[in-house]
């Protein structure tokens, strides 16, 4: 009888970014694992050839449940919204915290080597500075912000007590195929396509010249098989920015999305409206990855308009979802 190798687990796999590295790991033959309760993820993102919790992991019993027998984790489960986190900051706190709690205590509990969680780029706060480095940061602005500034403390101080190898990735901003273009709290990029594809006005808060880091998902699921695969000691307990360390502003964002969304529809996108500056907006953010190119030997291969136009022929071509993968193992939904 053939050996199986012991899977992965992947929390939020069935939302954006977990989708994109459930992917990868099939594509590398691995096995994968996920737990997610569905709240924002979508089961059109999982994959045949995973083995699917539905659970929330604020629920201690879930997590100790998925980590039985994992090789390690890979820790994307979260509410991830800014404004809804102010509005419910309650349920950010149960699903960000507490939730992320639950994951280190059971990895520890389970006897397992690795977890490598999501941070975000909002934990630099107020932090004036153009260019983020992780050892400098500013005050939280925003319940979403606090909560992954706890989870890396969090894994620090497991990897300081328990021996837990953590590494935490902050986030800039992540785009690509299967990124939800709907609801109040969707991001910039899908909102644009699915606006400029349908003949509706495109706004942009301000004059257009604040800028980002935009960082395409695949090479995001990139650095997190980096953190989950490293053998460098000097990762653990450390956390990494990344983005591709370049900003573009709003404006060059449009104009490089309208004229992606025309040549694809051969339709003429009009022009973006201007409205108020809306208030608290960062001015300008762009993540120094010095730190992950040393340690994790980060190497992003998408230049934004390449990967802008990956995600414009995906959103706009329905037939664009899923590659062929192995057969559903096995499903189960968690008491």
């Amino acid at each position: 009888m053939p050996r199986i190798s012991p899977p992965w687990l992947v929390t939020g796999a069935a939302g954006f970014i977990g989708s994109h590295v459930v992917e990868r790991l099939l594509r590398m033959r691995e096995s994968v694992r996920i737990v997610d309760n569905m709240s924002t993820g979508k089961r059109a993102n999982v994959f045949p050839g995973t083995e699917l919790i539905e659970g929330d992991i604020s629920d201690p019993v879930i997590c100790q449940t998925a980590m039985r027998g994992v090789k390690g984790v890979i820790h994307l489960a979260a509410l991830g919204s800014v404004p809804k986190s102010l509005e419910t900051p309650a349920l950010c706190h149960s699903s960000n915290e507490t939730g992320a709690f639950n994951i280190f205590e059971a990895a520890v509990r389970a006897g397992v080597k690795r977890v490598v969680y999501a941070s975000s780029s909002a934990v630099y706060g107020d932090d004036a500075r153009p260019r983020k480095k992780e050892d400098i940061i500013g005050r939280c602005l925003s319940p979403y912000a606090a909560s992954k500034r706890i989870n890396e403390i969090h894994a620090q101080t497991w990897q300081q007590c328990y021996g837990l190898e953590t590494v935490g990735l902050r986030f800039f901003n992540v785009f690509g195929p299967r990124q939800d273009p709907n609801g109040a709290y969707a991001a910039v990029i899908p909102q644009w396509i699915v606006a400029m594809r349908d003949g509706r006005d495109v706004f942009i808060n301000g004059d257009g010249k604040n800028s980002r880091d935009f960082c395409f998902v695949g090479d995001v699921a990139q650095a997190l098989l980096l953190a989950a695969s490293t053998k460098n000691a000097a990762a653990f307990g450390e956390v990494f920015n990344v983005g591709l360390g370049k900003s573009t502003s709003l404006n060059e964002l449009f104009h490089m999305l309208a004229g992606l969304v025309e040549k694809e529809t051969g339709r003429k996108v009009p022009p973006a409206i201007y409205r108020d500056f809306r208030a608290g907006d960062i001015r300008h953010s762009c993540a120094d990855t010095t730190k992950i190119q040393e340690l994790l030997h980060f190497d992003p291969q998408h230049p934004v308009k390449d990967g802008l136009r990956e995600t414009v022929r995906a959103m706009l071509q329905e037939n664009s979802r899923h590659v062929a993968m192995p057969a559903t193992r096995r499903t189960r939904k968690a008491a």
